[in-house]
């Protein structure tokens, strides 16, 4: 096998075009084998075989800083930089699905957040002319998705204005993201895409006009000098030459040879360069190519022959979701939904299916669609906007002075909360209830099972005058939790035994961690600790009843799947100081660092998240409270 024999990127110098057609080819099927095992994004990565190949042979990294946005599409790359072994792929000690740092030196971006490679490469290529690195070129490749993106377009603007710093901005033009590209950019490259280039226009002219007497070559002269209102008419490149930046394009992405030239060509140019690809999202696999839904985007373990799910998919958060937001639908006509390039993700297709009109994809463009939902909701409807909760981050400044400044009715329904796991540091949800805990008059709820799903959605939507948050977990819906008693808005999870007339613990749970909850007070029990388990419900604000509650236990105890900085825990005991309730607080959660890719149960064991860690930790606590133990602390989660 040739791939066998690529150690590095120079390796590839001495392939002719017939074997990079063959390493092509046996890239895609090494990919098919590794990712029906693991797991990952397939369908980005079998569209970029031959460009990535074309890539390496034209630059030379990592002294050329070859960029990724998003980095779900450097599969391929990382098998031309000499990382073969994908049997591990997004576990625990194995490759990450992004490009890694700590992998190798010629991945430079694992932040997988899109939109942001343009001003990566910005940075980079003013490093290079400050530091007069002549022979240092920049390569980053932007999917026609992440062009949707705000970050994009202001990067561009910075780019363009720099006419002799050299960049190659290669456009990755599959017509998708997660699913269909949308939008006026999208349109645009859909122009480009399907005409005739102006190019073997003006030849065909200029050979139809040079044969005509008299008139012929001065007229031909005339259209050539005019050739900008041509270009614009017959193939409209214009809206990239007119930011001031060489388009060369379109290039079929799966000719190596045409992308080597055009690529060869843009790293000559003395400026900014646009090198326009069109490729096929998951090709040469055929059940890829076929899934109209993603391409397969993103898969879990599947079989090869068949293209099916090796085990059958229980009910998800995101499905419960997806189900409760139809309903709601034909309940409510005033409701409408909103996703950034996720549809399918986020849970909103079926949404969109039975109601055409009241959805909004707004492209890879998290701010924007905070402030639609402002203006959305200002008009008198509304919007539900259903995003990965990690990339809530980047509309904060939206959430806090568009919505909640406005008091705007609007709810962000947050999925992949908490620890997400295989994709890494950038997609854990471990900074929403920290950030959101600032912003006034915001409501954040934490369903704890599929019914409070459903019944918290419907309280979040009937909030009129402020922003509501609905945050769940990744994956499997757990069994219900049922509630046996209320005090003020928090659900009682579990009391103690009658005869105890001061309890020990006052355990708050937050959302799905509610069964882990109930495991610590049985761990509890077991060591003569009584205790109280509740689910608050909703998390901000803190209930009322939370003081008084807390005053009647010896120790409270909060327990969240989000970043301990900020969150819940310290939300909790910044209420019990205001109500003068000086009552021991301990809070378990996320450590604020970058988690490693890994299971999630595997991530949650290494930071202590379980309830048998959480419960020698509290049985400790209450030791020292009884005077054993003194002499020894208890541990802490961090």
């Amino acid at each position: 096998m040739l791939l066998t024999r690529i150690k590095g990127p120079r390796d590839l110098d001495r392939l002719s075009q017939e074997e990079l057609t063959q390493l092509a080819a046996e890239i895609r099927s090494f990919l098919v084998d590794a990712v029906s095992k693991t797991g990952g994004h397939l369908g980005p990565n079998l569209g970029v075989v031959e460009l990535t190949i074309a890539l390496h042979r034209v630059f030379e990294s990592p002294k050329d800083k070859v960029l990724f946005d998003t980095g779900h599409q450097a599969y391929v790359h990382k098998l031309l930089t000499g990382r073969q072994d994908f049997a591990g792929l997004r576990s625990k000690g194995g490759l990450s699905g992004y490009p890694s740092r700590a992998e190798s030196d010629h991945d430079v971006i694992e932040n997988s957040h899109a939109s942001t490679v343009l001003g990566w490469a910005d940075g980079l290529a003013k490093a290079n002319e400050v530091l007069g690195r002549e022979d240092h070129h920049v390569a980053a490749v932007i999917g026609d998705g992440a062009l949707t993106g705000g970050m994009a377009w202001e990067a561009l603007n910075n780019i363009a204005a720099a006419k002799d710093r050299p960049l190659v901005i290669v456009v990755n033009d599959n017509e998708r993201s997660y699913g269909p590209t949308i939008g006026g950019l999208a349109n645009h490259l859909a122009t480009l895409r399907t005409t005739d280039g102006y190019e073997r226009f003006l030849a065909r002219g200029k050979e139809i006009l040079e044969r005509t007497p008299v008139v012929g070559k001065p007229l031909f002269e005339t259209l050539h000098g005019a050739k900008k209102g041509l270009k614009d008419f017959i193939a409209p490149q214009g809206m990239f030459e007119d930011l001031g930046l060489k388009y060369i394009g379109p290039i079929d992405g799966h000719d190596i040879e045409a992308l080597e030239s055009a690529l060869q060509r843009a790293k000559r140019f003395s400026g900014p360069v646009i090198v326009h690809c069109l490729t096929q999202k998951g090709r040469g696999y055929t059940h890829a190519e076929q899934d109209e839904a993603d391409r397969f985007h993103g898969i879990g373990p599947i079989h090869p022959d068949t293209g099916l799910p090796v085990k059958a998919s229980a009910a998800s958060w995101t499905s419960v979701f997806a189900d409760e937001m139809v309903k709601l639908g034909h309940e409510r006509k005033d409701i409408v939904g909103i996703t950034a390039a996720m549809l399918h993700p986020v849970g909103l297709k079926k949404f969109a299916d039975t109601f055409p009109d009241r959805i909004y994809d707004v492209g890879i463009a998290e701010q924007h669609a905070a402030t639609s939902a402002a203006g959305l909701a200002t008009g008198g409807v509304h919007p539900v906007f259903a995003v990965y909760a990690t990339f809530l981050n980047r509309a904060f400044d939206q959430v806090l002075m568009d919505v909640a400044l406005h008091k705007c009715g609007v709810t962000f329904v947050l999925d992949r909360a908490g620890v997400t796991g295989d994709d890494g540091a950038s997609h854990n949800g471990m900074w929403d209830m920290s950030i959101l805990q600032v912003v006034p008059g915001l409501r954040l709820a934490a369903p704890r099972d599929a019914e409070q799903l459903r019944a918290q959605l419907r309280e979040a939507v009937e909030v009129k005058d402020a922003p509501t948050v609905v945050r769940y977990s990744k994956g499997v819906v757990g069994p219900a939790v049922p509630a046996v008693g209320k005090v003020g808005g928090m659900d009682v999870l579990r009391l103690p035994a009658p005869e105890v007339t001061r309890p020990d613990v006052l355990l708050v749970s937050v959302g799905a961690l509610a069964p882990m909850c109930l495991e610590i007070a049985d761990l509890l029990d077991k060591q003569g600790i009584s205790s109280t388990v509740v689910d608050p419900r909703w998390v901000k604000p803190v209930d009322e009843a939370m003081a008084p509650l807390a005053e009647r236990h010896r120790v409270v105890v909060t327990v969240e799947d989000n970043g301990r900085t900020g969150g819940v825990g310290a939300a909790v005991a910044q209420a019990l100081r205001d109500a003068g309730v000086d009552v021991p607080l301990r809070d378990f959660g996320i450590p604020q660092r970058f988690l490693d890719h890994a299971l999630r149960k595997e991530i949650m064991a290494e930071i202590g998240l379980t309830a048998p860690d959480i419960a020698r930790q509290v049985t400790g606590l209450v030791a020292k409270l009884d005077g054993r133990f003194e002499s020894e602390p208890a541990a802490t989660v961090d």
